[in-house]
């Protein structure tokens, strides 16, 4: 488990799109994305406050020259309303993580106390093991994940990033309207 959480520090980008909520537009997506050899660190997807619209969050390393003819390839296909680069400097960006971890009676106590540090919550307990809930921005995440190295994780399930700009004019820059 320690070799999946050394990672290399690689510059992200998070782009948003938003689709009509149809079969297959996320299909699409993903294979124009991989026909470019564009790898997706995370995608989420879920319906926003407008029926019939859904927004898709992806997080992908690349240089500025390809996620510009991403974007505009992605723009072009049907059912793909506006496409847009979140700014990192006037963004939010958040996570859930669950994390089980196995965990003796001595080590629980200084668990929980670490889970409450970083506002988490433990949502599962029995003998041999315990499921701890956080939610909070990747880098947050991150230095939890950093946190429990000593400890033997069972399983991780991270839901991907999802975020939107503080200031609506600054996405409205974004998508050209």
């Amino acid at each position: 488990m320690k070799a999946i959480m050394e990672k290399k520090a690689v510059n992200k980008t998070v782009i948003c799109l938003m689709v009509e909520n149809q079969p297959n537009v996320l299909a699409r997506i993903s294979s124009l994305v991989g026909r470019r050899s564009f790898n997706i660190s995370t995608i989420t997807a879920s319906e926003t406050n407008v029926s019939g619209i859904t927004k898709i969050t992806v997080v992908s390393g690349t240089d500025e020259n390809v996620l510009d003819q991403l974007i505009a390839q992605v723009k072009k296909l049907e059912n793909v309303n506006e496409a847009y680069v979140l700014p990192d400097t006037n963004s939010l960006y958040r996570e859930l993580l669950l994390v089980k971890i196995k965990a003796t009676q001595e080590e629980r106590s200084a668990l929980h106390e670490m889970t409450e540090i970083y506002r988490g919550k433990v949502v599962g307990l029995n003998k041999e093991s315990m499921i701890i809930e956080l939610t909070g921005s990747p880098k947050k995440i991150d230095g939890f994940m950093g946190m429990l190295e000593e400890y033997d994780i069972i399983e991780v399930s991270r839901t991907g990033v999802t975020g939107m700009a503080r200031d609506s004019s600054e996405e409205k820059h974004l998508t050209g309207i």
